[in-house]
């Protein structure tokens, strides 16, 4: 007796007339009562017992249908995975990211991303520059997500956001007046500087080069978000990306346009030795609209 004799049989019992059970399962009645003499000619015993043109199922039918029960709940079980699978729902993703898109535009897509599937797992990292690289890579993540980029071999990009470097000051900084916040403005005022050999560390001292102002940070940091901690806290001025001032505790920040423009390009990496699983490319459509919204 196969699966759709069983699902048969089933309605048949749960309907006790032929033709409500033809209209459950998209058949002919004429369809459902050969199938019934078929499964009754296989098994060697009546299935039903036929009153008033009703069908009242025997011992033996109520037992097949007791004993169908857990075929049919593994086969809906089934059938859900697949609708998870077709729809991105259930899965495992893993993504790296460097700090300012962490704790930016990372948040809250990955917030629309689970909500919407409860039976994902992910796994999410927070690492410098390289650790993106190196995971995307290895295969440590199927995403990274950095700021700034140079060609690596056997990686594909996407630019998701791109915004521009900005100067953050103290509250009642002598400098918090000006619309705009130039290199040369900063020569003679408490700096704090990124980190030398960072991409946005060394795109910062390159702007200054080209605006003919030396580079001469108080206090050098390796983050954004720690030099804008610095900044809040009174120690300087500091030429950050344009996400970190965002993020808690940063409140208080005065934050103004940075001359001259410097970009800063939020990136998407993946590898390209494999293609993208559905699961990432649902994540980076989420990606792509939570940078909308931070404009």
């Amino acid at each position: 007796m196969n699966l759709r004799q069983l699902e048969i049989l089933r309605a048949v019992i749960r309907h006790r007339t032929t033709v409500a059970a033809a209209d459950e399962l998209a058949l002919s009645q004429p369809a459902i009562s050969n199938a019934l003499k078929a499964m009754e000619t296989h098994a060697g015993f009546a299935l039903f017992e036929r009153v008033n043109n009703r069908l009242f199922p025997t011992a033996e039918a109520m037992a097949l249908y007791k004993e169908s029960d857990a075929i049919f709940a593994l086969h809906a079980k089934l059938e859900n995975r697949v609708r998870d699978l077709r729809e991105n729902r259930s899965g495992h993703l893993s993504i790296v990211a460097t700090p300012p898109l962490a704790y930016s535009i990372i948040p809250p897509a990955l917030s629309d991303f689970l909500r919407r599937r409860r039976q994902t797992r992910m796994f999410f990292d927070v690492r410098r520059y390289e650790g993106i690289i190196d995971g995307v890579l290895s295969r440590v993540a199927e995403l990274g997500f950095a700021l700034g980029f140079s060609h690596h071999p056997g990686i594909a990009h996407e630019v998701v956001h791109r915004g521009d470097m900005v100067c953050v000051l103290p509250p009642h900084h002598a400098l918090a007046g000006r619309a705009e916040i130039s290199a040369s403005d900063l020569v003679h005022t408490p700096f704090i500087g990124l980190e030398r050999g960072t991409q946005l560390g060394e795109a910062v001292r390159d702007s200054f080069a080209r605006a003919g102002a030396p580079f001469q940070p108080t206090v050098e940091v390796r983050y954004c978000n720690t030099a804008c901690v610095l900044a809040g806290a009174g120690v300087g001025a500091a030429v950050v990306d344009p996400f970190s001032p965002r993020q808690g505790g940063n409140g208080g920040l005065v934050v103004r346009p940075f001359l001259p423009k410097t970009p800063a390009l939020a990136y998407m990496l993946w590898s390209e030795a494999e293609p993208l699983s559905r699961l990432a490319k649902a994540f980076l459509s989420e990606v792509r609209q939570a940078s909308r919204v931070l404009g």
